[in-house]
């Protein structure tokens, strides 16, 4: 699995955190970096070269699909040019997003293949007890419907991730996700990570139970063909390629973060090899599929990443 080889990297697709700052503060969230900042990179993202070379290594490395996110990432200035670059190289492309920020999706067509709305709440009093607001509003239901309408009107792929909290558990999103219409709907777990969200003691956890009952209480809206994909805590452990905003490969095995050297010093290879990521869970929770063409339907080739 040499750079440069033709040979695919353990696994098909890869998350970049480009980006430490975010405009919301969710309770939640494992992925705050604050170490990463502190520790490592005090701007809490590299440069942009640095950020374009990392997308190049990657792309040689024969990663096929990128995800870009954060933090925040159109906190990013340069998050077009990073899209464009690895459309180039022949990636598909994807960013996760809290909504809060993206005002023209139009202008992202071409470059973005997928969007990822990040929609826990339709109710404002939970979303402001996850945190999950900017300057003390969060964004209403109205706005998350205007914002995949218009995803969609610009011929971008809509996915929405849902992360089932304690907050939120009792919730019933069937008919918002319906009209909504995402390709894909992800469900997942709040997962715990000591460092970022504080562990096993964030009072927002959820059992593995009360995370089964949401996804049952969801699971018919697969019927006007949307792909819901269920994520719970064994799922997500270990089975993502994932990279931090300093470019380095993390794993969570742990329940904390495993960092590897920054592929910008050692390459896509040897920074793969320092951290764990086991392909047979990748595949477990449907992590190949194909990305690349929506009128192929996702199951054909399994689930979703």
């Amino acid at each position: 699995m040499l750079e440069g080889a033709g040979l695919l990297p353990l696994v098909e697709s890869v998350n970049f955190h480009l980006w430490q700052p975010c405009n919301m503060r969710c309770g939640f969230c494992f992925a705050r970096f604050k170490d990463v900042r502190a520790e490592v990179l005090p701007a809490g993202h590299l440069t942009a070269p640095e950020a374009l070379e990392v997308v190049g290594l990657l792309a040689e490395a024969g990663f096929k699909k990128i995800t870009f996110a954060g933090g925040e990432p159109f906190l990013c200035p340069w998050l077009s040019d990073l899209l464009e670059s690895a459309h180039q190289s022949g990636m598909t492309t994807s960013v996760v997003t809290n909504g809060s920020l993206v005002k023209e999706t139009a202008s992202l067509t071409g470059l973005l293949d997928w969007l990822v709305v990040s929609i826990d709440s339709l109710s404002s009093q939970v979303l402001l007890e996850l945190g999950r607001m900017t300057a003390g509003r969060p964004l209403s239901e109205n706005d998350y419907r205007a914002l995949c309408e218009d995803v969609t009107q610009a011929g971008i792929q809509l996915k929405i991730n849902t992360v089932v909290t304690r907050a939120n558990r009792g919730e019933d999103l069937s008919s918002f996700i319906i009209a909504a219409g995402p390709r894909r709907w992800k469900i997942l777990q709040m997962l715990p990570i000591a460092g970022q969200n504080g562990g096993a003691n964030n009072a927002l956890s959820v059992t593995d139970g009360e995370f089964e009952d949401f996804v049952r209480r969801h699971e018919w809206v697969s019927r006007y063909g949307i792909d819901i994909v269920p994520e719970n805590n064994d799922a997500m452990t270990g089975s993502y390629a994932m990279l931090d905003p300093a470019g380095r490969f993390f794993d969570n095995v742990n329940g904390s973060y495993t960092y590897s050297a920054s592929i910008l010093k050692c390459g896509v290879t040897a920074a793969l090899g320092q951290v764990r990521l086991d392909r047979s869970k990748y595949l477990a929770r449907g992590g190949r599929y194909n990305w690349s063409n929506p009128s192929v339907p996702a199951l054909a080739l399994g689930g979703t990443d």
